[in-house]
């Protein structure tokens, strides 16, 4: 049996090189194939915060990806918060990384890589980031600060 990848816990030949292969080929290589901006950010967001030591090694990476599951699942994506937020990032500004939760979600990128239709590969994305943003509901709280923060400076 190939081994598990230690961001996600997905079976991938070679573990987690072969999980970042899988989403290079998906997200990198293949960029024409994702539906929409919307949906590949969420891809990318989603693999972020299920691969906390590669992609969110600061406290601004982090933030980043966490705000942008927040903002997707309770502000529809809306270009205006992701905006605020970003400029809020790019800032001046040092945030601490809180502690990250030790399982991740249930739904892994092994479950995405098959949807190959733009609508089935939208609805597998969903479905993926809702079970990593539901890991992390710990840190709603902080995500929604966040986003305030950013909106407040706007």
């Amino acid at each position: 049996m190939p081994p598990a990848c230690s961001g996600c816990g997905s079976v991938a030949p070679e573990g987690e090189a072969g999980c970042q292969a899988t989403f290079d080929e998906l997200c990198v290589r293949n960029p024409g194939g994702i539906p929409s901006y919307q949906v590949r950010r969420t891809l990318v967001d989603a693999y972020a915060l299920q691969h906390p030591d590669r992609y969110c090694a600061s406290g601004k990476s982090f933030a980043a990806h966490l705000t942008g599951l927040c903002c997707t699942f309770e502000h529809g994506s809306h270009p205006s918060v992701l905006e605020a937020v970003q400029r809020w990032l790019n800032g001046p500004r040092k945030l601490e990384k809180p502690e990250i939760p030790s399982s991740r979600g249930g739904v892994t990128l092994a479950d995405v890589q098959g949807a190959r239709d733009s609508q089935v590969l939208a609805l597998a994305v969903e479905k993926w980031a809702r079970s990593t943003w539901e890991a992390y509901s710990a840190l709603h709280p902080l995500a929604r600060r966040w986003i305030q923060e950013a909106l407040a400076r706007r």
